[in-house]
Parts: structure tokens; sequence; C-alpha cells
């Protein structure tokens, strides 16, 4: 029985001997150079991407106070981002609102909101952030970039 395990196990041994020995060959990667230019490709973000964390730390430091960190207010006086209507179908309104501020009564979701949200004093870029941020958080997805220009278009 002993000289048989030796039969078996001596060809298993140069077997796996052999296929250590030229394993970078055998997977496919024949530099680690190779390897680290698939993982730079991998890592690379989409404009929107960058946008979105951007926004997600102005959202922090400005929004989160009344709309509450799951996006949803607190459905009395701050209106809901999350799953609003007023936003995605309101392009234009929802910039003006987070550049300018945004007093009088609004309908989101079906609710009527009439509470007064004040001027941040926000950047362009800020707001083109927080705008994409918001706009895809939560619930919300929506794949067309609210860009710096398109920021910049909406006057007082």
């Amino acid at each position: 029985m002993t000289t048989f395990k030796y039969i078996l196990g001596l060809p298993l041994l140069l077997l796996y001997a052999f296929y250590f020995s030229n394993s970078k060959s055998t997977r496919g990667f024949s530099t680690e150079k190779e390897y680290l230019t698939i993982e730079k490709v991998i890592q690379k973000k989409t404009d929107l991407q960058k946008s979105i964390e951007k926004g997600k730390e102005v959202y922090a430091d400005f929004c989160i106070q009344c709309h509450m960190a799951n996006g949803k207010g607190d459905l009395k006086n701050f209106p809901p981002l999350d799953g609003s209507n007023w936003l995605i179908k309101n392009i234009n309104q929802s910039i003006h609102a987070v550049k300018f501020g945004q007093t009088g009564e609004i309908l989101v979701n079906g609710k009527k909101f009439n509470n007064t949200m004040p001027s941040m004093g926000l950047s362009n870029q800020e707001v083109a952030d927080v705008m994409n941020y918001i706009r895809n958080s939560w619930s919300n997805k929506q794949q067309k970039m609210i860009s710096l220009k398109q920021v910049e278009a909406i006057k007082q």
C-alpha cells in the first residue's frame, strides 16, 4: 500500500510544482503591471458619479437638517426629496429653489407644503452637485446630469 501512495503521489506532486511555477502564464497575466492597469480602468468614475459624491457632502452640510438623511423630510413643514414628483417634473423650479431659496405653496406627491426654504448661498457648482445627489439618491434614479451650464442659466 505504501508503494502505491508513492507511485500516485509523485506525479501529483510534480504537476502541482509545475502549475505554480508557471502560474502567471496559466492565469492569463504576464506581468503585474497589466493587472494594475485593469484595476485602474475598473475604478474610473463618470462625471455624474463624481458630482453625486460632491453633492452628498453639500447635502450633509446644508439640507439634511430639514429633509433628513433618508430624504423623506418631516411631511409637515419640509417636503420629501425621496420619490418627489415635484423634484423630477419641475427641474428648473427645483434648481431655482436650491439656488435662491423657496417660498410659497408647492404640491409634492399630492400634498401641499407652504414653508420657506432660505437661500443657502451655494455656488452654481454646489447647486449642480447637490441636485445630482438628490436626483440619484434613495429611490430617485435620474441618469440625466444637471450641468453647471444648466444651473447658471437659472436667474432670480
